[in-house]
């Protein structure tokens, strides 16, 4: 069955090369540029994975994902970042995040830590 993920990005560019690369890989791929919208997303699709970008206009990834907690938390969460900031990461990771990566990334990195992530479900 294919697996389905949102991505969530204010930024059209990175919506678009993610999507491209997901699909590449034969995942279902749903696109919110806001938090906002990304809960959205959440209460009326079947979502197996997040990509969520940190830094956001409005609602920002931290607070998209306060947001989640109590109602997806079997659905994993990987943050990503064009910060240097480590607090950021951190507080990604303390919330439950189960993982991050750095914008701009390689494509196979990105494929590597999904994989990780439906392997142990």
């Amino acid at each position: 069955m294919q697996k389905c993920i949102l991505v969530v990005d204010d930024d059209a560019m990175n919506l678009r090369r993610t999507k491209m690369i997901l699909e590449k890989q034969q995942y279902g791929v749903i696109l919110a540029e806001s938090g906002e919208k990304a809960l959205q997303k959440l209460a009326g699709e079947k979502i197996d994975l997040v990509l969520l970008d940190i830094e956001m206009p409005g609602m920002n990834g931290i607070e998209t994902f306060e947001h989640m907690k109590g109602k997806y938390d079997d659905i994993p969460v990987i943050f990503l970042t064009a910060s240097g900031y480590e607090d950021d990461v951190m507080s990604a990771i303390r919330l439950g995040a189960v993982n991050y990566l750095k914008k701009p990334f390689l494509p196979q990195d990105l494929l590597d830590r999904i994989a990780k992530e439906f392997e142990i479900k």
